[in-house]
């Protein structure tokens, strides 16, 4: 547990909708790996899976050095280590020297276990689980809560107050242990501050946290519109190459994601540049320090695209059968800012948070004659519940 951060674990737990998905693909002789950013409660979900059904479980901190020396590709190590239990957890595994090869002797030697793991930086973990551990594990990946997980714990006339709660401080769970305003500035400052560079800083080849600050603050201005990483670098002062890999960083630990455009090479359609959104909206805020109410912003517009943009990943993200996402814009100027295809068939989602307003009809006509048979929702507060479960 970090110092710096308020420690909640007494709260009520808040389960997660992974939860059943991870009950059901237990006892397959499979390694379960649960992807994430730090602090959105994969270790809290891991525990409670066996801890509510007062299952014995054997949990391993891998952060610690003693734990690290321990966990070793051995089967009769790993046997006095883990005794009888059938339930191990590997919480931050990427600590581990060779996890992969822990995990493949482990479910090679005793193939009745269940074996969860848990990393917050995908670029190191999943580069040492991939290829000794492939086809024995199955990853999955947990973010702050959802739309449905709120809707879900709260009471149904209260989800129009944590939607605009959300748009200003986000979704990670302590948020919503936390009943002022200061309490929920002050953990996602801490959160911003430190532990969101935690992986990252540890990475060998990153030595600037003042450039990765500056650069999620550039990032942060500019949600919802195309990024030119040329722009900057030549705002940082750095080259463009370190920009491309900070961010391919970032999203691999799953601060922000990449939002690419859509084409079938039609020569109005620009195809070059890519947005780049953040998983959750509190952090983007925390970058920028507006916790400002919403009534008195000027972008509130893009903070509920970029809200329904990342809901839409993260809905899709666990799903056997993915769809791909893309934005949409002309030359003209025409945009949509979210296509979805699945099974060859285009929905487009163009983002208002005023009711009042509507897609441009021009916009409508010239996506639907490009791409026939394609449909466009637009998505309000109102509509939100709606077209996320439909969905």
């Amino acid at each position: 547990m970090d110092p710096d951060i308020i420690d909640n674990t007494d709260s009520p737990y808040i389960k997660r909708d992974l939860e059943d998905i991870i009950y059901q693909n237990l006892n397959k002789g499979k390694v379960i790996i649960l992807y994430g950013p730090r602090r959105a409660g994969k270790t809290t979900l891991i525990r409670h899976l066996f801890k509510d059904k007062n299952i014995p479980y054997l949990y391993l901190n891998c952060r610690q050095k003693r734990i690290q020396k321990q966990i070793v590709p051995d089967s009769l190590e790993l046997k006095t280590i883990i005794g009888d239990h059938k339930n191990i957890i590997f919480d931050e595994a990427q600590y581990l020297e060779d996890p992969g090869e822990v995990f493949t002797v482990l479910i090679d030697t005793f193939p009745n276990l269940n074996i969860i793991a848990s990393g917050s930086s995908s670029f190191e973990l999943s580069g040492k689980v991939q290829e000794p551990a492939t086809g024995r594990n199955l990853p999955y990946y947990l973010f702050p809560l959802s739309y449905h997980e709120i809707e879900k714990n709260y009471p149904a006339t209260d989800i129009n107050f944590y939607l605009d709660q959300t748009l200003r401080f986000g979704s990670y769970p302590e948020i919503f242990h936390y009943t002022t305003t200061d309490e929920k500035i002050h953990y996602l400052q801490l959160l911003t501050n430190d532990y969101l560079y935690k992986d990252i800083l540890d990475f060998e080849r990153v030595n600037s946290s003042a450039k990765l600050q500056k650069l999620l603050e550039a990032l942060s201005l500019q949600i919802g519109q195309q990024v030119s990483y040329s722009e900057i670098a030549n705002m940082l002062s750095i080259d463009r190459k370190t920009v491309e890999y900070y961010i391919d960083l970032l999203e691999k630990t799953y601060v922000i994601f990449r939002l690419y455009p859509y084409s079938r090479n039609l020569r109005s359609e620009i195809n070059q540049k890519v947005k780049i959104y953040f998983y959750d909206v509190g952090v983007r805020n925390a970058l920028i320090n507006n916790f400002n109410s919403l009534d008195i912003r000027s972008d509130c517009g893009f903070l509920f695209e970029n809200y329904f943009i990342a809901e839409m990943i993260k809905q899709n993200i666990n799903k056997l059968y993915k769809s791909n996402f893309y934005y949409w814009r002309t030359y003209t100027q025409k945009e949509i800012d979210l296509i979805e295809e699945r099974e060859g068939k285009l929905s487009g989602f163009e983002c208002k948070y005023s009711d009042k307003r509507s897609v441009p009809r021009a916009t409508l006509n010239e996506f639907v004659e490009a791409y026939p048979g394609s449909i466009i929702k637009t998505v309000t507060p109102q509509v939100l519940k709606e077209i996320l479960e439909s969905n």
